[in-house]
Protein backbone atom coordinates (compact mmCIF):
# COMPACT_ATOMS: atom_id res chain seq x y z
CA UNK A 1 0.00 0.00 0.00
CA UNK A 2 2.68 2.32 0.75
CA UNK A 3 3.99 1.91 -3.00
CA UNK A 4 0.82 2.93 -4.30
CA UNK A 5 0.60 5.64 -1.93
CA UNK A 6 3.88 7.03 -3.05
CA UNK A 7 3.40 6.86 -6.47
CA UNK A 8 0.69 8.93 -6.02
CA UNK A 9 1.98 11.69 -4.40
CA UNK A 10 4.79 11.70 -7.56
CA UNK A 11 1.87 11.46 -9.77
CA UNK A 12 0.48 14.69 -7.57
CA UNK A 13 3.31 16.38 -8.22
CA UNK A 14 3.97 16.00 -11.86
CA UNK A 15 0.07 16.99 -12.30
CA UNK A 16 1.01 20.12 -9.95
CA UNK A 17 4.66 21.23 -12.05
CA UNK A 18 2.31 20.96 -15.64
CA UNK A 19 -0.28 23.09 -14.41
CA UNK A 20 2.02 25.58 -12.70
CA UNK A 21 4.58 25.29 -15.83
CA UNK A 22 2.85 25.30 -19.05
CA UNK A 23 5.93 26.48 -20.82
CA UNK A 24 8.83 24.08 -19.25
CA UNK A 25 7.22 20.85 -18.56
CA UNK A 26 7.07 19.64 -21.87
CA UNK A 27 10.92 20.13 -22.88
CA UNK A 28 11.73 17.74 -19.34
CA UNK A 29 8.98 15.20 -20.33
CA UNK A 30 10.28 14.73 -23.80
CA UNK A 31 13.78 14.40 -22.24
CA UNK A 32 12.71 11.95 -20.18
CA UNK A 33 10.72 9.75 -22.35
CA UNK A 34 13.91 10.31 -24.66
CA UNK A 35 15.95 8.92 -22.43
CA UNK A 36 14.45 5.22 -22.04
CA UNK A 37 14.59 5.14 -25.68
CA UNK A 38 17.55 5.76 -25.45
CA UNK A 39 18.69 3.66 -22.71
CA UNK A 40 16.33 0.85 -24.15
CA UNK A 41 18.05 0.51 -27.23
CA UNK A 42 21.34 0.48 -25.21
CA UNK A 43 20.11 -2.52 -23.21
CA UNK A 44 19.07 -4.08 -26.25
CA UNK A 45 22.46 -3.59 -28.16
CA UNK A 46 24.63 -5.22 -25.24
CA UNK A 47 22.23 -8.38 -25.36
CA UNK A 48 22.37 -9.34 -28.82
CA UNK A 49 26.52 -9.23 -28.23
CA UNK A 50 25.74 -11.83 -25.78
CA UNK A 51 25.72 -15.83 -26.34
CA UNK A 52 21.97 -16.22 -26.69
CA UNK A 53 21.02 -12.75 -26.99
CA UNK A 54 18.58 -12.40 -29.98
CA UNK A 55 16.75 -15.87 -28.17
CA UNK A 56 16.38 -13.60 -24.88
CA UNK A 57 15.16 -10.56 -26.33
CA UNK A 58 12.62 -12.83 -28.35
CA UNK A 59 11.42 -13.62 -24.72
CA UNK A 60 11.58 -10.51 -22.82
CA UNK A 61 9.05 -8.85 -25.44
CA UNK A 62 7.13 -12.35 -26.55
CA UNK A 63 8.69 -12.19 -30.16
CA UNK A 64 6.84 -14.53 -32.73
CA UNK A 65 7.75 -12.96 -35.93
CA UNK A 66 11.19 -11.59 -36.47
CA UNK A 67 10.37 -10.00 -39.39
CA UNK A 68 8.85 -6.66 -37.96
CA UNK A 69 11.95 -6.16 -36.12
CA UNK A 70 15.38 -5.01 -38.11
CA UNK A 71 17.95 -5.78 -35.23
CA UNK A 72 16.73 -9.62 -35.27
CA UNK A 73 17.85 -10.25 -38.74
Amino acid sequence: MRDRTLHMEHVERWANFVRNNPDKWKKIHTQFIDSLFLKNKEVRERLLKQPSGKEKLKEIYDIKNNEGYSWLK
